[in-house]
């Protein structure tokens, strides 16, 4: 029997070459809903990246009572005071939280981007930061310190521009990088003067690092045991891991839609190659079957054929996709904060395989009802040409 597959096999495989707009239209069609399944799904993985890979296991974030994200949370200079001199800080930065007017590079469209007021602390609480061009801002003076792949999505942040904020002027003096993450989507300027210019007094946030990431509940406890302080602290990996929760899900969930119903379309598509396939060469499998092939080998070498095709079909979109959007630079709407990340598209191993996984069960389901039709027809019929 498997001597039987194997030469039937062969032969179809040989036999692709005088077909080839049936096999074009499975192929094509196996490419794009890979394609799309892997290239929506690497987008989604490249936002969690994004805001995941911003958090470091030292670090937690203070918010007001009752704020689950940045833009609603509000901190007293009391609280501030209080928080610095609690046990098992090692830094703490207190960071106002605002949005900033951009325009998209690519599309000229406006743009809600993160401005984020700091001190000298923030670069403490973040060691991953360096600059890589420029300098630092100095205290006290209109400058603005912008992230690598803020510089990169939105215009007039070149070293030297200058830039509006509500009714001052500042100036870009140096280009940040974090390492791919959040941050790196972001304008940085004084904190005093950011103060000032969105008429803010006190601080959004405090950032902290931790002598030790074991202290995060004894610092909580602290804060808990505190009645001048109507406050929260949240683990970075908590709190970023909930930020990106609803923007990966919301991508994912949109992603397997449009994918299954691109998925039908293939299925069908491959149906139709197939039996085709089958019905062109319904003499020649009637004559094997005549001649003594059993039903099996005639079936494997229908489903290894449409295997074979799916196979092509899903490594041709998941080269597509690897080549063409791996590590492309993009943004879109946090929802939780209303303002852009950028982040880029990751196309990971995990997601080129499932990829193919796709493409050979849409090959199986494709080819699995043609293969049975081929072994069962009736051979007197078939030798006819009926």
């Amino acid at each position: 029997m498997f001597d039987q597959s194997r030469a039937i096999t062969t032969m179809n495989l040989r036999n692709l070459i005088q077909r080839p707009g049936t096999s074009f239209v499975v192929i094509i069609g196996i490419a794009g809903v890979v394609a799309v399944l892997v290239g929506l799904l690497a987008m989604a993985a490249g936002f969690n990246a994004a805001l995941t890979t911003t958090a470091a296991p030292d670090r937690a974030i203070v918010l007001g009572h009752g704020s689950r994200n940045e833009m609603n949370s509000w901190l007293t200079n009391e609280e501030l005071n209080i928080m610095s001199q609690l046990e098992g800080l090692e830094v703490a930065s207190g960071e106002l939280y605002a949005v900033v007017d951009l325009t998209q590079r690519d599309s000229g469209e406006q743009a809600y981007v993160v401005g984020r007021g700091i001190t000298p602390a923030a670069y403490a609480v973040r060691p991953e930061l360096t600059l890589v061009s420029g300098r630092f801002p100095q205290a006290g003076r209109s400058e603005l310190l912008v992230g690598a792949t803020a510089a990169r999505e939105y215009l007039g942040l070149a070293i030297g521009d200058e830039v509006k904020l509500r009714d001052s002027v500042w100036q870009v003096v140096g280009h940040f990088d974090t390492g791919g993450t959040a941050n790196e989507s972001e304008v940085w300027m004084d904190l005093s003067l950011a103060k000032s210019v969105f008429r803010r007094n006190g601080v959004s946030t405090m950032r902290v690092r931790l002598s030790n990431a074991n202290l995060m509940a004894s610092v909580q406890e602290q804060i808990a045991g505190d009645p001048r302080l109507n406050i929260s602290l949240v683990s970075e990996e908590e709190f970023y891991a909930s930020q990106a929760e609803a923007r990966t899900s919301l991508i994912e969930t949109f992603t397997y839609f449009i994918a299954s119903i691109m998925a039908v379309g293939a299925v069908i598509a491959a149906l139709n190659s197939m039996y085709v396939a089958v019905h062109s060469r319904k003499v020649e499998i009637a004559t094997l079957r005549a001649l003594g092939f059993g039903q099996g080998p005639i079936i494997s070498s229908v489903m290894v054929e449409a295997l074979f095709l799916s196979a092509i079909g899903g490594t041709a979109g998941a080269a597509l996709v690897y080549f063409g959007m791996n590590g492309y630079t993009t943004s879109t709407l946090n929802g939780a904060s209303n303002t852009q990340v950028a982040f880029s598209f990751a196309v990971s191993p995990e997601l080129l395989a499932l990829g193919l996984v796709n493409a050979l069960v849409l090959g199986l389901i494709g080819g699995f009802l043609p293969a049975i039709h081929a072994a069962r027809a009736p051979i007197t019929s078939a030798l006819l040409g009926k």
